[in-house]
């Protein structure tokens, strides 16, 4: 069954292109500052999914010299609208045969394996990231949790949804996001830690590390499920060598 990208619209590109970290979304970012730190060696990165370019940005503010590459047109045009000095991409199905190949220390893909729908597309996308990364090269892929479509947060709601409680691995189930103008529902593809585990050893990325941000009653957010369950998973893989 095909699946669409609901990002490739030009009126959801323009709401989130306002949208930077707050709420639930700010959890998601929190701790990336210590990750990177920590985890990756080197400067140069790919945002693969980069959307209107806020994970790009954030990666610059970070050190990193950082290229944005997306399949949507609309939301490359925002990318470069509010950021000029930027470097956004368009790649025409995914294709990343135009960079270089082991030429890059990090890529970042925040939320688009959420809309990447069978096991083989993810690996094939994970492969085709692995070859981008020099050897001992570090991914980060920072993924919606299952529990994320099944509860109430700051940020999102599921209430209007109760068939996201019997999805299944691979199975459509939609959300709607209540910080953007936008409230038409998103349609994202479930995935377990599970089957996600298995699409990287199929990639042949090594596992290095999982995190699973919740929030802290001090931060100042009306949190809602967010300090006991975490709405996101942070995934670090190496490409071996």
């Amino acid at each position: 069954m095909a699946f669409d990208n609901v990002y490739d619209d030009a009126r959801r590109a323009e709401a989130y292109a306002r949208l930077e970290f707050p709420g639930t979304y700010y959890l998601a970012y929190r701790d990336l500052p210590s990750i990177l730190s920590e985890l990756v060696q080197g400067t140069r990165a790919i945002d693969f999914g980069c959307g209107a370019g806020r994970s790009t940005r954030f990666l610059r503010e970070h050190g990193f010299t950082a290229t944005g590459v997306d399949t949507a047109p609309d939301m490359i045009r925002e990318a470069g609208e509010i950021d000029p000095a930027g470097d956004y991409r368009l790649v025409e199905d995914g294709d990343l045969g135009r960079f270089k190949q082991g030429a890059y220390d990090l890529v970042l893909s925040a939320f688009t394996f959420d809309n990447i729908p069978t096991a083989e597309t993810k690996v094939a996308n994970l492969r085709a990231l692995k070859g981008l990364l020099r050897p001992g090269g570090t991914m980060i892929n920072l993924v919606s949790s299952p529990d994320i479509y099944v509860h109430e947060w700051a940020s999102f709601t599921t209430r209007d949804f109760p068939e996201n409680r019997n999805a299944q691995t691979g199975d459509r189930v939609r959300i709607v996001m209540t910080d953007v103008e936008d409230q038409r529902p998103v349609e994202d593809v479930l995935w377990t830690d599970e089957a996600y585990r298995d699409v990287y050893k199929r990639a042949g990325l090594e596992w290095v590390a999982m995190y699973e941000p919740l929030a802290k009653e001090s931060e100042p957010y009306a949190w809602v499920s967010e300090t006991k369950i975490a709405p996101w998973v942070i995934y670090v893989l190496r490409r071996p060598g």
